[in-house]
C-alpha cells in the first residue's frame, strides 16, 4: 500500500513540474507549425528593389508583375493581349447611332455578345469554370430546396400522427441537409463575386491594352479629340466594375429562378392537377404583363446617371490636378460652383430615380407578395374543393375508421405543408425574376456604356503614317496643310487650317527654329512631325519609323509615378534600364549636363519615391529657383538620345548660359534639334528658321540662319530702327510743346 502511494505522490509531483510544458506544448507546435508554412519575410531593399523593378520580361513576350503582399512578394503573370485578337474582336463593334438608347432589344444583344467575346473568349478558361461551378451550385440549391419542402410536410406529418420515431427522424434529416444548404448559398455568393472579378480583370486588361496601344495609334491621345468621348477613366474605372458585378449577379438572379420555378411548377401540378397548373400558368402571365407596364426605362436612367458620375468625377480631378493655377487666380468660389453644379445635376438625376421608383416598387411588392400570396392559397385550395373527396367529417364507428381519417387528415396536412412552402418558394422566384427585369434595364445601359467606349476606341480614324522608305536621318513635310483634326461630330465641316502647304525638308544636323506669335500653330507642327496629327489635306509626312527617332518634350514635363531614376528614363522602365547597360553613374552624367546633378542628394538617392509633380514642378515654393520639371524633359532626352528631339519652349524658365550649354550638349550627342520659342537668344544654335506669320493666311517662311541673305536683313532691320532713333529728339520737343499747350488750357 505503501508503494502505492510513493508511485502516485512520484507521478503527481511529475505532472506537477512538466504542467507549464504540457499547457505551452499546443502553442509551440503553432509557433513550428506557422514557421514552416510562413513565407520569407524581404527587407527594406528588397523590397525597394522590387518597386522598383515592377516587373519581369519572360522569353515568350509576357511579364510577371511583382506585388509585395505580406511581408512576401507575389508573381502576378499578365500575358498583353495579342494584335491578332484585338483584330478579330474590332468587327464586334460598329459605331452606334447618337440616338441610341439603352433597351432589352436585339441591340442590346449584339452589345452584350460582342463584349462577352471579351470577358469570356471561351470554354477553356478559368472563366469558363467558374461559370460553370456557379451553375452547379445553383441548380444544387434549387434541388435542396424541392428535398426540404418535402421534409418539411414530412415532419408536420409525423407530428400531427404523434409519430416520436418518424418525427426525430425528421429533425436528423433536416440538420443533415442544413449542412450543404448552407455551404451551397456561401459558395454562390463566392463564386459570383469572384466571377465578376475574373471578368473585370479581363476587360480590363484588353481596355488598358488597346487603350494605352503605342505609336502610331496612341488611343489614349486621340480617343478624346478625334474620338469625341470626354471622361475615360469614368468608363475604364467605375463602369467596366459595375458591368461585371451587374452581368454576374444577373445570371444568378435569372437562371436560379428560372429553375426554381420550373421546377417548383412541375413539382406542384403533381399535387394541383391540371387545373392548378393552368391557374399557375395565367398567375405568371398576368404578373409579368402587370409588372412589365409598371418598369420605367431602367437602362437609360443607369447610362444618365454613369454620364453624370463622370462629369462630376471630372470636375474633382481638374481641380486636383489645376490646384496651383486656380490657386494663383483665387478661384475657389468659382470652382466649387462648378463642382457644386455638377455635383446637384447628378443628385437631382438620383432624385427622380428614387421617386420613379416609388410607384414601381409599390407595384411589385403588392403583386409579388400579396397577390401571389393569395393566388397560392386559392391554387392550394383546388385539390381540397375541387379535385378530391371532402370526407374530413365523416364520423368514425371504429378505432379503424378513426385511423383512417387520421392518416387522411395527416397526408393532407403533408401536402399542404409541402404545397405552401413550394408556392411561397415559387413566389420568392417569382419576385426574383420579376426583379430581374430591372436588372436587366441597369444592365442594357451599362453595356452601352461600356460598348460605346470600345467601339470609339476600335473605330477611331486611321493614325497618320509616313514613308517606309525614307532615310533614318530626315524628316520631309511635302506640301502639308497643319490644322485641328476632326472630331467625330464636324465630319464633312472645313477643317481649322493653321499653316497652308508647308514643305521642308531636315536632315541630322540641320536644327530648325519654329517662331511666331502666340497661337499661329508652332505646337501644331509640333505635333505633325511627331505624329501625334494627321496632315490635312494631300500633304505627306515623312519621318524615321525607328522606335523614339523623334522626341517631344513639351511645356508641361509629365512626372511618371515612381521613383527619381524614373524621372529621368521614362518612357522606359527598370527592366528597360537594365537591359541597356546604363549605369548609374550614366545618369549622374546626364543630371549634370541638365545643371540637375544636385538632385540625388537633396530627394534621398535613386530609388526615393515622392509626388514628383509637387517637388520638380514648382508645387511648393520651388518653380522660380528650382524649375526643375521643364529640365527634366532635356535630361531625358540626353539620356534616350533620339536622331531628333522637339523642343517646345522647354527651356523658357533657366538663364541663358544654361540654356545655352543644354543645347551645345545636345548637339555634342548628335541630336538634331526642333525648337519653338520666341526667344531670338536662341537662333544661334540652329541652322534653319520657320517663321509663321500669324495673320489667319497660314502664311510661312523658311530661311537659312548664317547666311548672306538673312545678314542683309538684319542690316536693313539696323537701319531702319538707327532712323527712328534719330526722329527720338523730334518726337521729344513734340510732346514738350503739347505738355505746354494742355498746361495754358489749364490756367
Amino acid at each position: 500500500m505503501s508503494g502505492r502511494r510513493s508511485t502516485a505522490a512520484l507521478l503527481l509531483f511529475t505532472l506537477l513540474l512538466v504542467r507549464s510544458r504540457l499547457l505551452s506544448l499546443p502553442e509551440i507546435l503553432l509557433e513550428r507549425l506557422k514557421s514552416v508554412t510562413a513565407k520569407p519575410q524581404i527587407s527594406q531593399e528588397e523590397l525597394l528593389q522590387v518597386l522598383q523593378q515592377i516587373y519581369v520580361n519572360r522569353p515568350d513576350g509576357s511579364r510577371t508583375i511583382l506585388v509585395p503582399h505580406e511581408d512576401g512578394i507575389s508573381k502576378v503573370p499578365i500575358r498583353p493581349t495579342s494584335s491578332a485578337f484585338l483584330s478579330s474582336t474590332a468587327a464586334h463593334f460598329p459605331p452606334l447611332p447618337t440616338s441610341h438608347k439603352p433597351n432589352l432589344d436585339r441591340t442590346f444583344l449584339r452589345q452584350l455578345r460582342a463584349v462577352l467575346r471579351i470577358a469570356l473568349p471561351g470554354w477553356r478558361t478559368p472563366e469558363a469554370a467558374l461559370l460553370s461551378a456557379h451553375s452547379f451550385f445553383l441548380v444544387f440549391r434549387t434541388v435542396l430546396s424541392i428535398a426540404v419542402a418535402r421534409l418539411d410536410g414530412r415532419i408536420v406529418r409525423d407530428l400531427v400522427n404523434a409519430d416520436g420515431k418518424g418525427f426525430l427522424k425528421g429533425l436528423g434529416l433536416w440538420f443533415a441537409l442544413a449542412v450543404p444548404s448552407t455551404y451551397t448559398n456561401t459558395m454562390i455568393h463566392y463564386l459570383q463575386a469572384t466571377l465578376a472579378l475574373r471578368l473585370r480583370s479581363r476587360l480590363a486588361r484588353y481596355t488598358h491594352d488597346l487603350y494605352l496601344s503605342s505609336a502610331p495609334d496612341m488611343r489614349y491621345y486621340r480617343i478624346a479629340l478625334e474620338g469625341g468621348l470626354e471622361d475615360v477613366d469614368q468608363y475604364i474605372t467605375s463602369d467596366i466594375a459595375a458591368f461585371c458585378e451587374s452581368l454576374a449577379g444577373i445570371y444568378g438572379n435569372i437562371l436560379k429562378p428560372s429553375l426554381d420555378i420550373l421546377l417548383f411548377t412541375s413539382q406542384l401540378s403533381r399535387t394541383l392537377g391540371l387545373r392548378g397548373t393552368v391557374l399557375l400558368a395565367l398567375n405568371y402571365y398576368a404578373t409579368a404583363r402587370i409588372l412589365r407596364a409598371a418598369t420605367p426605362a431602367f437602362g437609360r436612367l443607369a447610362a444618365v446617371e454613369a454620364q453624370l458620375e463622370g462629369e462630376y468625377r471630372a470636375g474633382m480631378g481638374r481641380v486636383d490636378r489645376e490646384s496651383e493655377e486656380i490657386a494663383f487666380y483665387g478661384g475657389g468660389l468659382r470652382e466649387r460652383s462648378i463642382l457644386w453644379r455638377a455635383y446637384l445635376r447628378l443628385i437631382r438625376h438620383v432624385n427622380s430615380i428614387y421617386k420613379i421608383r416609388i410607384a414601381y416598387e409599390w407595384t411589385e411588392d403588392f403583386v409579388i407578395k400579396y397577390l401571389w400570396s393569395a393566388a397560392g392559397y386559392c391554387l392550394i385550395s383546388v385539390p381540397v374543393f375541387l379535385t378530391r373527396r371532402r370526407d374530413i367529417g365523416i364520423q368514425a364507428d371504429g378505432p379503424g375508421h378513426t385511423d383512417i381519417i387520421n392518416n387522411r387528415i395527416a397526408n393532407r396536412t403533408e401536402t399542404y405543408i409541402s404545397s405552401r412552402r413550394l408556392l411561397l418558394s415559387l413566389a420568392d422566384a417569382g419576385g426574383r425574376v420579376m426583379y430581374a427585369y430591372k436588372d436587366l434595364l441597369e444592365l442594357a445601359g451599362l453595356t452601352t456604356r461600356l460598348y460605346t467606349l470600345l467601339s470609339t476606341l476600335h473605330n477611331l480614324p486611321s493614325p497618320p503614317t509616313s514613308s517606309s522608305d525614307i532615310p533614318e536621318d530626315r524628316i520631309e513635310l511635302v506640301h502639308v496643310d497643319v490644322g485641328v483634326p476632326h472630331g467625330p461630330n464636324v465630319e464633312g465641316a472645313p477643317a481649322w487650317i493653321l499653316v497652308k502647304d508647308l514643305s521642308l525638308v531636315l536632315r541630322e544636323g540641320e536644327h530648325l527654329m519654329i517662331t511666331g506669335s502666340n497661337g499661329v500653330g508652332k505646337t501644331a507642327v509640333a505635333r505633325v512631325l511627331a505624329g501625334l496629327w494627321a496632315p490635312q489635306g494631300e500633304g505627306e509626312v515623312r519621318r524615321p519609323s525607328a522606335r523614339r527617332s523623334v522626341f517631344v518634350v513639351p511645356q508641361r514635363s509629365y512626372m511618371v509615378t515612381g521613383t527619381l531614376l524614373d524621372q529621368i528614363i521614362y518612357p522606359d522602365a527598370y527592366p528597360d534600364f537594365v537591359a541597356s547597360g546604363k549605369t548609374e553613374a550614366d545618369l549622374v552624367e546626364i543630371l549634370t549636363a541638365a545643371n540637375l546633378a544636385y538632385l540625388p542628394a537633396r530627394e534621398g538617392g535613386w530609388s526615393t519615391r515622392k509626388e514628383w509633380r509637387d517637388v520638380l514642378s514648382g508645387g511648393e515654393k520651388q518653380r522660380a529657383s528650382h524649375p526643375t520639371g521643364n529640365i527634366m524633359g532635356l535630361a531625358r532626352v540626353f539620356y534616350h538620345r533620339p536622331n531628333f528631339a522637339v523642343l517646345d519652349e522647354c527651356t523658357s524658365a533657366v538663364s541663358s548660359d544654361v540654356e545655352g550649354r543644354m543645347y551645345e550638349h545636345a548637339k555634342s550627342l548628335g541630336i538634331t534639334l526642333i525648337t519653338i520659342s520666341l526667344r531670338p537668344s536662341l537662333m544661334r544654335y540652329h541652322t534653319h528658321l520657320l517663321t509663321l506669320a500669324g495673320d489667319g493666311t497660314g502664311r510661312w517662311t523658311l530661311s537659312q540662319i548664317g547666311t548672306a541673305a538673312e545678314r542683309m536683313g538684319i542690316d536693313r532691320e539696323i537701319i531702319t530702327l538707327e532712323d527712328k532713333l534719330a526722329e527720338v529728339e523730334r518726337w521729344e520737343a513734340r510732346v514738350n510743346e503739347l505738355n505746354q499747350l494742355l498746361s495754358a488750357q489749364e490756367q
